[in-house]
């Protein structure tokens, strides 16, 4: 049987180990990717500063080392080759296509200069191609990150970070330049509704209170009443709340930089100065209330305050893109989809031997390690619904490739990729980091054509 797996992060990859580890059917997979890189999130969204999580590629590579394994990077659905021509050359098509668009907040002002998707500022600190040019002006001393997620924690962190802590991960060159010289001093954090209900886990909440030169600060007030619900899954409310209850009751810092967290409001405009840059956010506060299914949502009190700050990031999560050929859910914004099985998004009726796995199926939720189990169980429908597809008929392996090379495609095999890999690793031992990235797709072709 032969598979084609669009996307090469941590769902992509788990897909691909599952059926590759199939002993009852011998599965060829192809997994494609729009970059020359592989992994996905893993190299352009997790912060430079938690290489231990990156650690997990060496899982990948060992499913890439496989006979029946192939990448095919720098090739872009949609663009170099379309889903019916997928459909001629594979049996079964897996999207794992993540979560590449915003949510917005839909607010007056959003979208002026300074107002930027925290996806932006991340890529743009990861060496995403997409981001690298990206407009990141730290000239400002006080910046709003609107959420209350461990996306919005890895960008607070960030804008916090001392240069010398900085020089020691694989940050873009370009964004550590400007870091270094950033003149941020105070980032808030900030919630619609309470800190029972912050998606944050403890590790990385916890971290704000180790950095070298920053004070976390929660008014007492923020966390009076906090309550955690006797149903709930309370290991990580509780220890969230204690984390913050200790940095309430911390003694004034001494530290330059000052980290905020703030609960219960809701930007409802953002203000903009002369010069038509971000001046100010208009907040107005909450108050929780219980719906009838138990959970807990924020409303409106009416009551505002303007916070000062000179950058908004927003960070309130995240929605699979368009791909066309690919049937969408317009209200959960991912690939349409009953239980991994691609469905028509109208009636709901399957599309037979087309499957979605990771974040463009259920959304930004879970970490990486959660899409082991949850790609091998969309593996196993695969499965069941593949007997006797083999029996079907298919080009040549490698039509695919002449196909892409016809269209002047220049395919990154997976031992392209390794080269890539150990020039971006000698750039960054010459500044002492762990890999110095190839942040421009043109810019690693051209290193390939060179090697």
């Amino acid at each position: 049987m032969r598979v084609a797996i669009i996307g090469s992060g941590p769902a992509g990859f788990y897909a691909a180990e599952a059926l590759l580890r199939r002993t009852d059917t011998v599965v060829h997979v192809d997994i494609f990717d729009r970059l020359p890189t592989p992994y996905g999130l893993v190299r352009g969204g997790v912060a430079p500063d938690h290489q231990s999580i990156k650690t997990v590629t060496r899982v990948y590579e060992k499913t890439a080392a496989r006979p029946t394994f192939r990448f095919l990077g720098n090739v872009c659905l949609g663009r170099d080759v379309t889903v019916e021509e997928l459909r001629q050359h594979y049996h079964q098509i897996v999207y794992a296509v993540g979560n590449e668009a915003d949510r917005r907040l839909g607010i007056p002002g959003e979208g002026i200069a300074r107002c930027t998707p925290v996806a932006v500022f991340i890529g743009w600190y990861n060496g995403h191609p997409d981001y690298r040019q990206a407009e990141i002006d730290l000239s400002v001393s006080r910046v709003a990150v609107v959420g209350n997620g461990n996306t919005a924690i890895d960008a607070a962190r960030f804008l916090l970070r001392t240069p010398a802590e900085l020089e020691k991960t694989d940050v873009a060159a370009h964004a550590l330049e400007a870091l270094r010289n950033s003149r941020v001093r105070e980032v808030f954090i900030l919630g619609r509704r309470g800190p029972e209900q912050a998606s944050f886990t403890p590790p990385e909440l916890k971290e704000f209170g180790e950095m070298e030169d920053v004070d976390p600060i929660v008014a007492p007030e923020e966390l009076a009443g906090c309550v955690i619900p006797e149903t709930a899954d309370n290991s990580q409310q509780e220890k969230n709340l204690k984390i913050l209850q200790s940095f309430a009751a911390r003694q004034s810092g001494t530290k330059a930089k000052k980290l905020h967290l703030r609960f219960l409001v809701s930007p409802t405009e953002i203000i903009a100065d002369a010069a038509s840059n971000v001046a100010g956010l208009v907040l107005e506060k909450n108050r929780l209330e219980v719906q009838p299914d138990g959970t807990v949502s924020a409303r409106g009190t009416g009551e505002t305050e303007v916070l000062e700050v000179g950058m908004v990031l927003t960070a309130i999560g995240f929605a699979a893109k368009r791909i066309a050929g690919v049937p969408y859910d317009e209200k959960a914004r991912v690939i349409a989809n009953e239980d991994g099985r691609v469905v028509d998004p109208a009636s709901r009726s399957v599309i037979a031997n087309e499957y979605v796995v990771g974040w463009a199926r259920t959304g930004p939720r879970g970490l990486i390690g959660a899409h082991k189990g949850a790609s091998a169980h969309v593996v196993e429908h695969m499965i069941a619904d593949g007997a006797g597809l083999e029996a079907r008929e298919l080009p040549d392996r490698e039509a695919i490739d002449s196909l892409l090379r016809q269209r002047g495609v220049q395919i990154v095999s997976f031992s392209d990729w390794k080269r890539l890999d150990d020039v971006e690793v000698a750039r960054g031992e010459r500044r002492g980091a762990p890999r110095d990235k190839i942040a421009d797709v043109e810019a690693m072709l051209a290193v390939l054509a060179q090697h």
